[in-house]
């Protein structure tokens, strides 16, 4: 099996959740990141991602506003500078939101809101980071693609797999399925734009995982995060360009739209 082992990565709502357990997990690979990008909103408020990065100087924190343009381009401008003229070999968009609302309580509001989070901000960082990618992929080996060599890996949900509806019956989260769904249509054009690019596109489901997010009053999700995370990276080494443009659960099942 291939090993994952991406010299720089960035990873989008970094200070809790899923978002969190992979920087932990990135830093534990046999050949961990020699840049490791932790984004979020307010740095100076994630305590445990700043112990992280006061342990391990490979951890560079930086501030990202996923809903703010130019502070997708700060950010960019601040990893470039840090890469020295290198690549950029991963990207992976992982900040989300969630709200529970049904057909009849759902907002107008809250659907832009998630449409702006997990679609029209992804794109825009993909766009905003791609010199990075190709210049990661032009300058990796040129055998295969790989989430060693240039990748953007989007965080996503089989919530919003049309034919799945993963916990329909308990909970409509209408929004968070809908821009899922998007989400995936986004990934498969990304994977199908930029294959040629040398850059591999994925949409990988963690699993229902008990974090904030995931975790409800009335019930406790199966999965925990450091087995989700775990499952995901084992699932990054296997990805190829056959892979490129799919849709994958934490586990390497292949899933529907």
């Amino acid at each position: 099996m291939a090993t994952l082992s991406p010299s720089s990565v960035l990873v989008t709502g970094s200070n809790r959740g899923l978002g969190l357990e992979f920087i932990r997990q990135l830093l534990q690979l046999p050949h961990p990141p020699q840049m490791l990008f932790a984004t979020c909103r307010n740095p100076s408020g994630a305590q445990e991602l700043q112990k992280l990065a006061a342990q391990h100087s490979n951890v560079r924190i930086l501030p990202l506003d996923m809903e703010n343009v130019a502070s997708i381009q700060e950010a960019f401008l601040s990893v470039t500078d840090q890469l020295k003229g290198l690549g950029l070999n991963l990207l992976i968009n992982n900040a989300g939101r969630a709200f529970s609302d049904s057909i009849h309580t759902e907002s107008e509001e809250n659907m832009h809101m998630l449409y702006q989070i997990h679609v029209s901000s992804n794109l825009k960082m993909c766009q905003t980071f791609l010199p990075l990618l190709k210049k990661a992929a032009q300058t990796g080996p040129q055998d295969a693609l790989s989430c060693s060599r240039a990748a953007i890996i989007n965080i996503s949900s089989i919530a919003g797999s049309i034919s799945e509806l993963l916990g329909w019956e308990l909970g409509p989260c209408l929004s968070y399925r809908c821009s899922k769904a998007a989400l995936n249509m986004l990934t498969r054009c990304l994977g199908l734009a930029l294959k040629e690019e040398g850059i591999l596109c994925a949409a990988i489901h963690p699993g229902w995982v008990q974090t904030d997010m995931g975790t409800r009053s009335t019930f406790t999700p199966p999965l925990k995060k450091e087995e989700s995370v775990q499952g995901m990276l084992k699932v990054f080494s296997t990805l190829s360009e056959e892979n490129s443009g799919g849709f994958y659960s934490w586990e390497g099942k292949t899933l529907s739209w």
